[in-house]
């Protein structure tokens, strides 16, 4: 059976933002904070390297009931059994990707324009990341969609939409004014000095009851 496709709050685990925490400390602090998807991008790691990671990450989802998706790297979702990937637009094509992954699996995909969000979701992905919804420390080399923009997206998608890029505890209802299905954080959960009760703010927000 297909894990659940991420929704809400979405934690993405980008060591440039750890600030001297470990990974995993981040990641189980996030955990106890109430996340409930993670993606862990292991951009600039060796294989190896990238491998033990996602491996912890995998042990910890599996004990806590949490969706890991793995960024870009459908070799290490499958040796570590993670619950998906998640694919920019210069990674490895969709269906390739589900070829390889199965039925069984989530894939996501960044769409930085409509026509991309359409081609995604007629290809099979599970779920959009779309962004950068506003400014951004890890996504700086597109200009910022806005929320009007989003809007659009969650109008013509079928399929859940995941606002990323720039979101704060300050913007955060904003973004959900747009009806979009969750949102993705990395700095606002991993550069704080508690990130579990970062994590827990954000659910307090998208989840009030």
């Amino acid at each position: 059976m297909k894990p659940p496709v991420p929704s809400g709050f979405y934690l993405i685990l980008d060591h440039d933002a750890l600030t001297g925490r470990s990974l995993m400390d981040a990641a189980s602090a996030a955990v106890a904070g109430g996340v409930r998807h993670i993606q862990y991008r292991a951009k600039g790691l060796s294989g190896r390297d990238a491998y033990f990671n996602s491996l912890q990450l995998s042990a910890l989802a599996h004990r806590s009931g949490v969706t890991l998706v793995i960024n870009d790297r459908v070799d290490l979702a499958l040796a570590v059994e993670a619950d998906g990937v998640h694919l920019g637009q210069e990674d490895l094509p969709l269906s390739a990707a589900r070829s390889l992954l199965g039925p069984d699996r989530v894939i996501g995909v960044s769409a930085h324009t409509l026509e991309q969000a359409r081609e995604a979701e007629a290809g099979g992905a599970d779920y959009l990341g779309v962004g950068p919804v506003f400014s951004s420390t890890t996504k700086q080399a597109r200009p910022p969609l806005g929320c009007e923009a989003l809007k659009e997206f969650r109008r013509q998608a079928r399929i859940p939409v995941i606002a990323i890029g720039g979101i704060t505890l300050l913007n955060l209802r904003q973004v959900m004014d747009t009806q979009v299905d969750g949102v993705a954080v990395v700095s606002a959960v991993l550069s704080q000095s508690d990130p579990a009760r970062a994590a827990s703010e954000f659910m307090r927000i998208l989840h009030p009851d």
